[in-house]
């Protein structure tokens, strides 16, 4: 695992000893507060020994530490190769100008090295400056809370014009498009990114005691057959999904996966890709769709 906070936990808790050491001599309760704040709640029955003990030498009898520089963690080579590989992203402009490369060691891997299915390739257009403005104006106000006006074009091409409150923006990985949704009832939904036109700040009166508007969650349960790493496939897949997981016998898993009803189409063709590994169990609207999209492959000779 390239960047994980659960591998680096424990670097970043003796790091963090570290630094507050070199300044003065650390006691009982601020060891503790850092474990706290860094590590895992048991972490402590570890580090803590292994200091009081100088297993690691790192540290004096009294809080005190031998180590005269502050600690650094600079990024590996695999780390560097990683980053560059996401700065080839064109959505990774839509989120900063600053694309940071190392020029001293290749791309980790780049779009040639993929090839995919089932995803459309009319997907929004990141290179687009206005978008990437609308984009980062729509997230600013997600993080600040604030209304905002747009126009976009309908599916009939019609221009037409909302004030909303956005909450969150999510991503379809089949469609290569983002979606904004809206945070009130009267104006609550979900519109695609890349038929906005334009996008800007509401200023002017705003009802904000609108009630809060729910999308339509649905949820599907299906039987995981842990071959040849299935499980793990299927929840770095569904990965951002709200989801449970729960063990039933040394191979099989149970998974209940939230989603909205607008991704449903999407969400047949995902789960149909694992083909015998994955068994649909409830709701049977889901398990009926699931049999109707297979009927329509098998009439196709598919």
């Amino acid at each position: 695992m390239i960047f994980s906070e659960l591998y680096s936990a424990y670097y970043n808790t003796v790091a963090a000893v570290i630094r507050l050491a070199i300044d003065h001599p650390i006691k009982k309760d601020e060891l503790r507060s850092i474990i706290d704040r860094y590590a895992f709640g048991e972490s402590v029955l570890n580090i803590e020994p292994a200091i009081d003990e100088e297993r690691w030498q790192l540290f004096r009898p009294d809080g005190s530490t031998i180590i005269k520089h502050l600690p650094e963690m600079p990024l590996t080579d695999m780390e560097k190769m990683w980053l560059n590989a996401i700065s080839k992203d064109p959505r990774i402009q839509l989120f900063t100008d600053e694309i940071i490369e190392y020029p001293e060691v290749p791309p980790l891997f780049t779009a040639d090295d993929y090839i995919l299915y089932d995803k459309y390739s009319d997907g929004d257009d990141y290179e687009d400056e206005g978008y990437r403005e609308r984009f980062r104006l729509i997230l600013d106000a997600i993080k600040n809370s604030y209304p905002i006006k747009i126009k976009m074009k309908n599916r009939q091409g019609r221009l037409y014009k909302k004030v909303f409150v956005p909450r969150c923006i999510e991503y379809s990985e089949k469609d290569d498009k983002f979606r904004v949704l809206a945070d009130n009832h009267s104006f609550g939904g979900t519109y695609n990114l890349g038929r906005i036109t334009s996008c800007e700040r509401f200023i002017g009166l705003y009802d904000e005691e609108e009630p809060y508007h729910t999308l339509a969650k649905r949820t599907v349960v299906f039987e995981v057959y842990d071959h040849r790493r299935a499980l793990e496939r299927v929840l770095l897949h569904f990965a951002h999904f709200e989801k449970e997981a729960e063990k039933l016998d040394e191979t099989t898993y149970r998974v209940t996966l939230h989603y909205s009803a607008e991704d449903e189409t999407e969400m047949v063709i995902r789960i149909l890709s694992y083909g015998p590994m994955i068994k649909v169990l409830e709701p049977d609207g889901f398990v009926a769709l699931i049999k109707e999209r297979l009927e329509k492959q098998k009439s196709c000779r598919l």
